[in-house]
């Protein structure tokens, strides 16, 4: 009860100094604001690296990636290999803990063309059916290629939504979905049926943006227009949207034995991914990748595996980064903010001293004249943090408005917590030496004091 009665007691103090009480606040509710604005933001950016590493193929995808030869090796780097159909036949049959191995043959430099309107993929690839599985796409319309296809070096090629809205126009633009299945579009002047169109992919935020739009009318631009950055997530997404498949054999035959790249009976592939059978077994299953492939490669180790496990390494390095360095920030204005309550506390205590010593006199104890400055500077901080943590709402939305990001900040009851905590124990460190201050006046010295 004697507790209630002193925190109530601190209450009224700090309303019956309004306006000095709410400077002495400012600190402590932007540092506040600061910690949870931060904290959403790197929330929003962990969201959108983890839905680019989903985007990319998940967890379970591994690329073979080509690299210099070892040191102890560089007499055989001209013999080195490379990627190769062999590898792909080596692996399918003597790695049974690899799932799925995809081949992929990259096609630089081609111009995909339909009437006047043209469009450069950020993706043209030849590949097998693997690929629908390895890099996680969604057949929405037609089909994807066949055996017929391979063998023939059939011209169809299957694209994404953003290939379609650039060629033939988006739902946007021409009020209906348009599914091109059967069109014919030229790469390169090489005419190339549709058979099949992805589903378009976007992130959990551009997909509640694009929903809004629908259920509102646009306002009215104001200002230049501003255009929202694809951010870490994005790109992937953006890159999905625009990526073109053809059949392996037709990518080798037309495009790259015909400009005598690749003339060879086995030719270079730009990429291998693999899945394993089980995230549990990836160590395992990479060791017989390595085996087979030491074996395919004649002993050269010019290959190197990139695991989503790198990724995922990363991603929490940058996060801890970025989170540290908000802490400081944040930390830095919490300090601030405890500079100006003990700055003001101290000179409550000055204007309160024959108080204090009346106190005193009339039996009060050293300990209850502590709780009671103590009290008061942890309620000053405490309201502070409150509203530091109303204002941390609109501290977003001013960010998001300056700096557009694909990834929605989010913020989250921890960080209001943390926040909340940090100011009160700021309060107490802040108040601790006035506390101290005021209990050990001196009753008679204090009651001289004009």
């Amino acid at each position: 009860m004697a507790l209630l009665t002193t925190i109530i007691v601190g209450i009224k103090e700090v309303w019956a100094h309004k306006f000095r009480s709410f400077l002495t606040m400012l600190g402590i509710v932007l540092g506040v604001a600061s910690l949870v604005g931060m904290a959403a933001i790197i929330k929003g950016m962990e969201n959108g690296m983890k839905e680019t590493m989903v985007a990319m193929g998940g967890a379970d995808k591994v690329l073979l990636q080509e690299q210099d030869v070892p040191s102890y090796q560089e007499h055989l780097a001209d013999q080195a290999p490379g990627r190769t159909m062999f590898d792909v036949q080596a692996l399918r049959s003597s790695a049974p803990l690899l799932r799925l191995v995809s081949p992929e043959m990259r096609i630089e430099g081609v111009i995909v063309t339909k009437g006047e309107k043209m469009v450069v993929p950020a993706e043209l690839c030849g590949v097998w059916p693997a690929v629908i599985d390895m890099n996680l796409h969604t057949l929405a319309h037609g089909r994807f290629f066949t055996d017929i296809d391979e063998e023939l070096a059939n011209a169809v090629c299957v694209i994404g939504t953003g290939i379609r809205d650039d060629l033939f126009g988006s739902p946007e633009e021409t009020g209906r979905e348009i599914i091109p299945i059967g069109e014919t579009i030229y790469l390169n002047g090489q005419p190339f049926t549709i058979v099949g169109m992805f589903e378009r992919y976007e992130s959990e935020q551009e997909k509640k943006e694009r929903l809004l739009r629908k259920t509102s009318p646009a306002e009215p631009q104001v200002g230049p227009p501003r255009r929202r950055g694809f951010g870490r997530g994005g790109w992937a997404f953006r890159r999905k949207n625009y990526t073109m498949y053809i059949p392996l054999n037709t990518a080798w035959i037309r495009f790259r034995a015909a400009s005598g790249r690749d003339n060879i009976p086995d030719p270079r592939l730009s990429d291998i991914d693999l899945k394993v059978a089980g995230i549990e077994h990836i160590e395992t299953a990479l060791q017989q990748a390595r085996n087979v492939l030491m074996l395919t490669h004649r002993g050269i180790e010019d290959f190197a595996f990139q695991t989503q496990e790198n990724n995922l390494e990363n991603i929490n390095r940058q996060i801890r980064n970025a989170r540290l360095s908000g802490g400081l920030i944040a930390g830095i204005s919490l300090l601030v903010g405890g500079i100006g309550i003990m700055n003001i506390m101290l000179a409550s205590i000055n204007e309160r001293i024959r108080e204090i010593g009346i106190c005193k006199a009339v039996g009060a104890t050293a300990f209850a004249v502590f709780t009671q400055i103590l009290v008061e500077s942890v309620v000053i901080a405490l309201l502070g943090s409150v509203m530091g943590v109303a204002a941390s709402y609109g501290f977003v939305q001013v960010l998001q408005l300056l700096s557009p990001t694909a990834n929605e900040p989010v913020i989250t009851p921890v960080a209001m917590v943390v926040a909340v905590a940090f100011s009160a124990l700021t309060g107490i460190l802040a108040g601790l030496f006035p506390a101290i201050k005021a209990a050990r006046l001196d009753p008679i010295v204090a009651l001289r004091y004009e």
